[in-house]
């Protein structure tokens, strides 16, 4: 199935039913007074989030949504029956703003927690309501509110607590798939991941963590070059990232130094807030180097990037420091949970 992870939809709520005028009429009762009964409640519109859902492609045929209109009062006090509410499945991680106002209305964050964004149209009363000392045969009644209108622009952010970032063919994919039970491709091109990919990361008993994988970036991509600011805000909902480099990239493919500090360079004009997140630096690819050699290579990268931070060096082919890398990824989270950093904002959702 395409990913998909910006629509646009409408979302339509039932109106409320009309009340109804009415009078008893029964044998040997000749002033029997009103009996209309009330309109039912137009039904409402809610998004659910299910963890089931990891795109926005259902929404691709179907765009309109629309509840049940409320039914019409009655003789003989019968209230009408109110519409049923329509549930809109929706994957977790959805943003939901109103497109005519830009307006937030929601960030459903959790499995199974709803969002109301269309309410249904309040009932209309029947004639007995407005039954009174001085009115003993009211022939008014109100006619049910409309239900609530509205065109929502859907933007899905996945959930993860870990995200991989780094160069085209810098191995992002292939860590992912000896890590995970994810398989997205993997080939000897650039840009062969063309979506974000979610895996699964077991590292004991009751300890595991979501990785997320997207598109490599490219110098420029801030201004639209490539296809990863696309989904660079896939990382925003992340806790840590892996900058992954290529040691041993093909020739004419430029210098690992240059190519981490560029891609570290867009993630600034991407977002600051995003670039501050704890990063941590994975060399990929060192069984393709001599093992004299490696040490010093990598040493020699370390050095012209002055990095400060914890330093990986791995082979996501071969397997080679996988499993302490994912230890100790799962350790950092751990502190990080018992900590309580925060790495999202919530909007309250009714």
């Amino acid at each position: 199935m395409k990913f998909v992870d910006e629509t646009i939809i409408k979302v339509i709520a039932g109106d409320g039913g009309n009340g109804c005028v009415s009078f008893r009429r029964e044998k040997f009762i000749p002033f029997g007074g009103p009996d209309g009964g009330d309109g039912g409640d137009g039904g409402s519109i809610y998004l659910l989030a299910q963890t089931g859902l990891n795109t926005l492609a259902d929404f691709r045929n179907t765009r309109t949504f629309e509840a049940r209109r409320g039914g019409n009062g009655m003789g003989r006090d019968m209230t009408g029956r109110g519409g049923e509410d329509r549930i809109v499945p929706v994957p977790v991680g959805t943003l939901v703003y109103d497109a005519d106002t830009g307006e937030l209305l929601g960030d459903l964050l959790e499995n199974a927690q709803r969002l109301l964004v269309a309410r249904g149209g309040f009932h209309g009363l029947g004639n007995a309501r407005f039954k009174s000392s001085v009115n003993r045969t009211p022939r008014q009644s109100t006619p049910g509110s409309a239900g609530e209108r509205r065109t929502l622009r859907l933007e899905l952010k996945l959930l993860a607590d870990v995200g991989l970032l780094g160069l085209p063919n810098a191995g992002k994919s292939t860590l992912i798939r000896a890590v995970s039970a994810a398989r997205p491709k993997v080939a000897d091109y650039p840009f062969t991941t063309l979506y974000p990919n979610l895996g699964v990361v077991s590292v004991g008993e009751h300890q595991s963590f979501v990785m997320a994988d997207i598109p490599g970036l490219i110098e420029g991509a801030s201004e639209g070059l490539g296809l990863g600011i696309r989904f660079l805000k896939h990382l925003q909902r992340t806790r840590l990232l892996l900058h992954l480099v290529d040691v041993a990239p093909a020739a004419g493919s430029g210098d690992p130094v240059k190519g981490t500090q560029a891609i570290a360079k867009e993630l600034r004009k991407f977002s600051p807030e995003l670039a501050q997140r704890e990063r941590w630096l994975v060399l990929n690819k060192v069984d393709l180097l001599p093992p004299a050699e490696r040490s010093r290579h990598c040493a020699q990268i370390v050095r012209g990037l002055k990095w400060k931070g914890p330093v990986f060096q791995v082979s996501g082919l071969a397997g080679e420091g996988t499993r302490e890398l994912c230890r100790k990824i799962m350790q950092r989270l751990e502190d990080m949970q018992k900590a309580s950093i925060p790495t999202a904002t919530r909007t309250e959702v009714e």
